[in-house]
Order: C-alpha cells, then sequence, then structure tokens
C-alpha cells in the first residue's frame, strides 16, 4: 500500500520585489509533466490595483521552480483573473483580462516556456451584451476544463455594478477547434445573489457541473448542470455539504470510472461559514476564510465523505491539478499580513497523494 505523502512549500510571496501582496493562485500540470503556477502580484491589495501576472514552472513534479516571469502586464491597469487549460493536443492555453474589459488569449507550445503574443478575444464577450450590459468581465479564475470530446470550457462571470463586482451572472466561454475561436454559452439562471467565481468538472454521463460562488444567505456553494458546457443549465442549487464564505473553491477530477476503480472527484475550500472577526473587515457578508479543505467524491460529486484540512488558519482561494503520476498540486493563498485575509502573504504549494488524504491520522507537515 502507498505511503501518505504530503509536502508544502512557498511558491510566491508578498512584501518584496514592489508587491504589497500575491494572491489568485492558478496552476496546471502538461501531459509530460510540467507545472506552472501563477499567481496576480498586487502593488495594493485591491482588485484594481497595479497588477501583475506571474508564473512559474517546474520540470521536475514541484521539487525545485523556475524565477518567477511576468506574463501578463496591463501598465498601471490590473492584470487579472487567469485561466489555465491543455488542450487534446497537449499545448498549454492561458487566458487573461485587463481592467475587468478586455480578454486576451495566448497558446504555448513548449510547456510554458514561451507563449504566443496575447490575442484580443474581447468579441466573444461583446456577445454578451445582447442578453446582459456588463461593464466588468472575468473568468474562474483557476484552471479550465478540457472535456473528453476536445471542447475546452471556461468559466466566466459578467457584472454591471462597476468596480465593486456586482450584480453579477455567470456563464462559459468554449472552443471546439483547440483555441482558435471562441463562443459565448448561455448565461446561467440568476436565480441566486451575486453568482460569481466558478469552477467546473465534466461528470460521468458527458455533462458539466459547475460549481459556483455566490452571496446567498444560505453560505452553501451553488451547483448547476449543462449537457455540454455551454447550454441548457439547469437552475442552480445548493450543495449542503459545500460551505460557502463566499470565497473562490476548486473542482477536478481524478479520473473517471472503471470496471475496477471509482471516479474520484477533489473540491478544496475554506471550509467556513461563520465570521469571527478576528481575521479582517467582512466584505458583503463574508465570512472567514481560513479551514482550507480538501474533499474526495467517488459518487460523481453527489457526497464528499472524504474531507482533509489542509491550512487551519488563513487560507482562501485555491487551484489544484494532477501530475501523471498521480500525485495532486494544490496551490493556494495562506497567511496574512497583520492577520488580514485580505492581503495575502504566501501563495504555497501543497503535493499530496491519495493514501495521505484518505488517511485521517497522517500530517500536514
Amino acid at each position: 500500500m502507498m505511503k501518505p505523502y504530503f509536502h508544502r512549500q512557498d511558491l510566491f510571496e508578498g512584501g518584496i520585489d514592489g508587491y504589497q501582496t500575491c494572491r489568485i493562485p492558478v496552476i496546471t500540470a502538461t501531459p509530460k509533466g510540467t507545472l506552472l503556477a501563477i499567481c496576480e502580484a498586487r502593488k495594493n491589495w485591491g482588485d484594481w490595483a497595479d497588477i501583475d501576472i506571474l508564473m512559474r514552472r517546474s520540470e521536475d513534479g514541484g521539487e525545485t521552480w523556475s524565477a518567477p516571469r511576468i506574463v501578463g502586464d496591463g501598465g498601471v491597469l490590473p492584470a487579472h483573473n487567469s485561466n489555465l487549460l491543455i488542450d487534446r493536443h497537449g499545448r498549454v492555453h492561458f487566458l487573461f483580462f485587463i481592467n475587468y474589459q478586455h480578454a486576451f488569449h495566448c497558446v504555448s507550445e513548449d510547456d510554458g516556456l514561451s507563449f504566443s503574443e496575447p490575442r484580443a478575444i474581447t468579441e466573444v464577450f461583446e456577445a454578451f451584451h445582447a442578453d446582459y450590459l456588463w461593464n466588468v468581465i472575468a473568468a474562474g479564475p483557476g484552471h479550465g476544463l478540457l472535456m473528453r470530446d476536445g471542447r475546452l470550457v471556461v468559466p466566466v462571470w459578467l457584472s454591471n455594478g462597476g468596480r465593486k463586482h456586482r450584480p453579477s451572472v455567470v456563464s462559459s466561454i468554449y472552443s471546439d477547434d483547440d483555441g482558435q475561436t471562441w463562443q459565448r454559452g448561455d448565461i446561467l439562471p440568476p436565480l441566486l445573489a451575486h453568482m460569481s467565481e466558478t469552477t467546473a468538472v465534466e461528470l460521468e454521463d458527458g455533462s458539466v457541473q459547475f460549481n459556483i460562488r455566490s452571496e446567498d444567505r444560505a453560505h452553501r456553494r451553488a451547483l448547476c448542470v449543462s449537457p455540454d458546457g455551454a447550454t441548457g443549465w439547469t437552475k442552480p442549487i445548493f450543495d449542503e455539504a459545500l460551505k460557502e464564505p463566499v470565497c473562490m473553491g476548486q473542482l477536478l477530477r481524478l479520473n473517471f470510472a472503471t470496471q475496477s476503480e471509482p471516479g474520484r472527484i477533489l473540491f478544496c475550500n475554506p471550509d467556513n461559514d461563520v465570521y469571527s472577526g478576528k481575521f479582517g473587515e467582512s466584505w458583503d457578508n463574508n465570512k472567514d476564510r481560513v479551514n482550507l479543505t480538501v474533499k474526495l467524491s467517488e459518487d460523481d460529486a453527489q457526497t464528499w465523505p472524504v474531507s482533509k484540512v489542509v491550512e487551519p488558519g488563513i487560507s482562501s482561494y485555491c487551484d489544484l491539478t494532477q501530475l501523471p503520476d498521480g500525485t495532486v498540486c494544490l496551490l493556494y493563498e495562506r497567511d496574512g499580513f497583520d492577520n488580514s485575509m485580505w492581503v495575502t502573504r504566501y501563495v504555497s504549494l501543497a503535493r499530496f497523494n491519495l493514501a495521505w488524504l484518505q488517511d485521517p491520522a497522517a500530517p500536514n507537515t
């Protein structure tokens, strides 16, 4: 039986190189096993600060990393809400936004060593104007979804409320030609308060489930399902097992079911629905961003019987990927300057295996 394995290291740090904080982690693993890790390096802590997108790269499963380099820069405007996804040919797609008004797409043919010049794809968002007159656009953030039929799906959210990011609605953009062109999906039924940052997983039957942040008083994650990741969305329902502190969360499918083993899906977020006042002011009914927890489902995200705390203290946005050898990589925000859950000190990488996740006694140190 495989021994439990857990290792943590800090990849990005705020308070240095002119950046007040580093936030909004994004990570993906290529078919060759290269890890690409991204964060927003913010010169001020707010979403509308002068923000650069930094990337680090590892070719040895996360043991060693390249120095951070800027891969997205809006000048004094924010570059933000990155999304990484791998197409069926193994190419890396990198999407990002500038000033919540302009969307860009790049492609790497060499496992993230270099990327094509950013190509504006804002026109796909302009197609939403027929239904929703947005003045703010963003993706995920986090990793996008490659479906088994080759479709690329990126969850997005739109707002017409200006710099407050609300009110807001959720939809998707998708590509059926390996990122050459992008189309807009349907807007999800806007039945909950300010649905926004969203993560996606393909279910066993080929449908796509969105797991959605909202500001609804229920403080539970919301779920919607589409047959194709773009159209026919069901009405949102709450997953009572997944608490919502009003923060980003992430899904990751580890494998589809076979005759010999079940399909497995992970979910990670700050598992908390209480506000204590210990970690900063609550904005828009936020609860404490603490207790980052990974949950495991073996029944297509219907139940989450396995749950393991990775970071009991301040911890918030996160992203998940899996290496070819099965190692899970969790990139997440932790710790805060002056004990604030809003001004992150580190973006850290936790690497672990299923044996660690399924062993309640295995330590996370």
